[in-house]
């Protein structure tokens, strides 16, 4: 590697390569729901602390951080870290691993500027952003002002593949609920208005529209509540769905079709219906084309194999608030190979995000990013082509 900075920063990963595996293990062996994540947020603020890091702990949210190295008039670049687990299968989407990339990128980094005995040339932030699955942390960080002042934004998550520039969906999530009358389901049933019935008939009517579906649309939902005994009728009945597409146009659009398959159903068994949308949806992903070229570069160097398959790379995966994020500061969430071609969201992909397999990939991601991190504080010129792209993604 002819550039010394990077050099010393894949040497100190290296060097804390045991303790930054203990760090992604422990994570992965207390697996926390989101904004419940108090053992990873204590584990790695106390990580960052010990390598000298300035940790600013429940930063901005209970389990949120920020910890900063440097100072000065040169970009800002913000690694983020995400740690929260699924309900029942943990860390089946490969958090812990986000984690450790994002502290080893950090590390890196800090190491290499420290050793170049230069006036530090800008400032690196690891920032811990909670409850990504579904509790959208990051649109609360945003709006509390988190990234005010950060130049760009950088993660990388788990997959299949590595690749830079992954296409991820815009997603809504609503809960409907239907009103009815309670009778008794034997002697009187017709004195009752069957909310269960509303829940079906609703079920049924979105599974018939899929035919009219585009393709690159999704839809999934489940009944939360539907009665409490056999011999009442059900008064009230909850559904909770979650819908995503590639645009926020195309959103409105399903969600207008969505909303008549709900009310048709209220209208047929005579029941009252309520929606209530969720405050934080998610935006899709703009992947920062000057972000992503650079990660490549330094990736490939590195012996990386970067997939190019578009079966692959231009496939719609599912939903990040690191969407939200990317609408904000330019951002890059490249996904990355750990050793198994498992489903994500699976059992057996929680299982390989915790084997040692999946080290020798992450290590090498985390300096990767590291690397990035260099080139952006080394060659401040690359701030006015990362934020032209960024402008013309964002009017877009």
């Amino acid at each position: 590697m002819s550039n010394p900075l990077k050099t010393a920063a894949c040497e100190e990963i290296d060097r804390h390569a045991s303790e930054l595996h203990g760090l992604s293990h422990s994570i992965w062996e207390h697996p926390e729901l989101n904004f419940e994540e108090k053992h990873a947020h204590q584990v790695l603020t106390d990580f960052l602390e010990k390598q000298g890091f300035h940790v600013e702990r429940q930063y901005k949210l209970e389990t949120a951080f920020r910890a900063t190295y440097g100072e000065g008039p040169g970009p800002h670049v913000a690694l983020l870290c995400e740690y929260d687990a699924l309900p029942g299968i943990g860390h089946a989407c490969g958090h812990n691993l986000i984690a450790q990339v994002g502290v080893a990128a950090g590390l890196g980094a800090k190491a290499a500027l420290k050793a170049s005995g230069k006036h530090f040339p800008g400032k690196i932030t690891v920032l811990g952003t909670p409850a990504e699955e579904g509790g959208g942390g990051k649109v609360d960080l945003i709006n509390a002002g988190a990234f005010d002042g950060v130049d760009v934004a950088m993660m990388a998550h788990p997959s299949k593949a590595t690749f830079s520039k992954p296409k991820s969906l815009v997603m809504d999530a609503f809960t409907i609920q239907y009103i009815g009358k309670a009778a008794h389901a034997s002697s009187s049933p017709w004195e009752g208005i069957n909310a269960l019935d509303a829940a079906v008939l609703a079920y049924q009517n979105v599974s018939v529209l899929r035919q009219q579906f585009k393709p690159t649309w999704r839809v999934h939902g489940i009944i939360t509540s539907g009665g409490v005994k056999p011999n009442i009728i059900p008064e009230f009945s909850e559904l909770r769905y979650m819908c995503r597409t590639p645009c926020v146009v195309e959103m409105k659009t399903l969600q207008s079709k969505l909303k008549d398959c709900f009310t048709s159903a209220a209208a047929a068994t005579g029941c009252k219906v309520e929606f209530v949308h969720d405050q934080k949806p998610y935006e899709d992903l703009l992947s920062n084309s000057t972000l992503a070229t650079l990660f490549e570069e330094n990736a490939a160097g590195l012996g990386v194999d970067i997939c190019s398959d578009p079966a692959v790379t231009q496939r719609f995966g599912g939903s990040t608030d690191m969407g939200n994020v990317s609408h904000v500061v330019p951002s890059l969430q490249p996904k990355f190979y750990i050793g198994t071609t498992a489903s994500i969201h699976s059992t057996e992909y929680t299982a390989a995000a915790g084997s040692p397999t999946a080290q020798p990939y992450t290590q090498t991601i985390g300096k990767a990013l590291a690397m990035v991190t260099l080139d952006i504080l080394q060659q401040p010129q690359l701030m006015s082509k990362i934020k032209e792209d960024f402008d013309r993604d964002t009017q877009r």
